[in-house]
């Protein structure tokens, strides 16, 4: 008889795990409060627009693969991916912009138009955080860390050495690279996983890395067409998605996870149960014993450190930018100060944020001869609870937003264009999504919050409960969530 696996949540971590368990003989139902799939990895559609909710930027394009290759089934029978070049266009608040190829020569020659020096700098940089990365990968990314020996072994503690993480990701930066244009278009990278880059350890950079090494890539019709994609696959091979079922509870009976219950006291019961949901919110209220939740009571979740928030806007434009590409990011005057705002509890004064085109390449996003913009600020978690998401807060934000997209060339008249806006805020993660605090990449992967020092991917105190997902091991960002995916199943499977 086939062991039943349930799944609260269908975000990306959710939705992988149960293809992989689906081809391995589980019965899987997965449980989504929502009355659509995806979790924080959604869509929104108004009218002609289409916008990603969240999740854009699409790194490490093997791991989206590879959830299909691990079912035996070929990924372009289910989705198109698109390369995008170049990989960033970076703007600045003088008026400058530069691009940041993959194609070598290319970035060599963007490069040298700064300066021979910083050319020179940035390819040694390069070299080493891939070094480091490879490092990372091997060592930790790809690895369980269960148990207290597997980290504390002379091995690992060797590779730990190796990836150099003690500075902070600035710091490496800034090593190699002195044109401060160029220092704060790789440092805004960090914020991708939440944290501050004058702050977060130096294994960050391998972000800005990756994407030159290998590339980004657009999936055509948005990141949420991977998530249908992954639907499609789950019912092909005969599992469950509920929608509409919010999960009250983990029933635990003799120190296993033996089912769910929903806020309507319906019970499911299974062999294991999996949580898609944010991890401190699982164990703050999906788990009702402090003696089974182990050390992460919600004291202690209240001590632990957060990512920040994001702030998003979303604009419908009747009129196309060919000055934007897919991925753009804006670095505006006093870079450091408003980006550590984030993390100090104040709203950014002269905010940098990232812009996302997706219509520059993938006219499906749109039935109109317009762009779809979506513009992310990182601002303060809920945490800093004197913040208060209204429209007292939204409209400067927003306007001081406008302001800085105005600056550059081309996009002078970007307010006169706008048939449709929205925004996505704190609050929203919170409520729509049950991110703890709002932080919109769950813990902060600090250097005590990461590997075997991170929630473990299968409970410390129940047996038969797991979990995937930001806050967990290996840490936040989707292609790592997808891996956090492949990581739990093989706990899984040596059941």
């Amino acid at each position: 008889m086939k062991k039943l696996a349930l799944i609260i949540g269908s975000g990306l971590g959710g939705l992988a795990t149960a293809v992989r368990l689906l081809s391995q003989g589980y019965h899987v139902k997965i449980y989504e409060k929502e009355n659509t799939i995806g979790g924080k990895t959604n869509q929104l559609k108004q009218g002609p627009f289409t916008f990603d909710l969240t999740a854009s930027i699409l790194m490490n394009r093997e791991i989206y693969e590879e959830v299909f290759s691990d079912a035996n089934l070929n990924y372009k029978d289910y989705l198109g991916f698109m390369k995008v070049e170049p990989t960033y266009r970076s703007f600045y608040a003088d008026g400058s912009s530069y691009d940041f190829d993959r194609d070598l020569p290319t970035l060599v020659k963007n490069l040298e138009s700064i300066s021979t020096e910083d050319a020179v700098g940035y390819m040694q940089f390069l070299s080493e955080v891939y070094e480091r990365y490879l490092v990372a990968d091997e060592h930790f990314l790809q690895r369980t860390f269960e148990d207290l020996a597997d980290f504390f072994k002379p091995s690992t503690l060797i590779n730990a050495l190796k990836t150099q993480s003690l500075s902070t990701a600035h710091q490496l930066i800034s090593k190699y690279v002195k044109n401060e244009k160029l220092q704060n278009f790789l440092s805004y990278q960090a914020l991708y996983v939440g944290i501050s880059p004058y702050e977060g350890p130096s294994i960050y950079p391998l972000v800005p890395v990756i994407s030159q090494l290998y590339g980004l890539w657009h999936i055509k019709g948005g990141m949420y067409a991977y998530v249908k994609a992954l639907e499609k696959v789950i019912e092909n091979l005969g599992g469950e998605i509920h929608t509409d079922y919010d999960v009250e509870e983990i029933i635990i009976s003799n120190g296993k996870a033996v089912g769910i219950k929903s806020k309507q006291q319906e019970v499911v019961h299974a062999d294991i149960v999996i949580s898609n949901a944010d991890f401190p919110y699982t164990m703050e209220y999906l788990i009702k014993s402090d003696s089974e939740r182990g050390k992460y009571t919600p004291s202690k979740l209240k001590e632990m450190k957060y990512s920040c928030a994001t702030f998003t806007i979303y604009l419908g434009l009747n009129k196309k930018y060919p000055q934007l590409s897919v991925h753009n990011i804006y670095i505006n005057n006093d870079f450091k100060e408003n980006i550590n705002y984030a993390f100090t509890g104040q709203l950014p004064v002269a905010p940098s944020f990232y812009i996302y085109c997706p219509t520059k390449i993938d006219d499906s996003m749109t039935k109109t001869n317009g762009d779809c913009l979506s513009v992310v600020v990182r601002v303060p978690n809920l945490l800093f609870d004197h913040i208060k998401w209204d429209e007292d807060t939204i409209q400067p934000l927003r306007n001081s937003v406008l302001s800085a997209l105005k600056h550059i060339k081309g996009l002078e008249d970007i307010e006169q264009h706008i048939e449709y806006e929205n925004y996505l805020t704190p609050k929203d993660l919170k409520n729509r999504f049950n991110a703890y605090a709002g932080a919109a990449f769950g813990l902060s992967p600090t250097l005590t919050q990461t590997n075997y020092f991170r929630p473990h991917l299968k409970s410390d105190t129940i047996k038969n409960l797991y979990f995937v997902g930001n806050s967990v091991h290996p840490g936040p960002g989707a292609s790592i969530v997808l891996l956090s995916s492949k990581l739990v199943t093989q706990e899984i499977l040596v059941l």
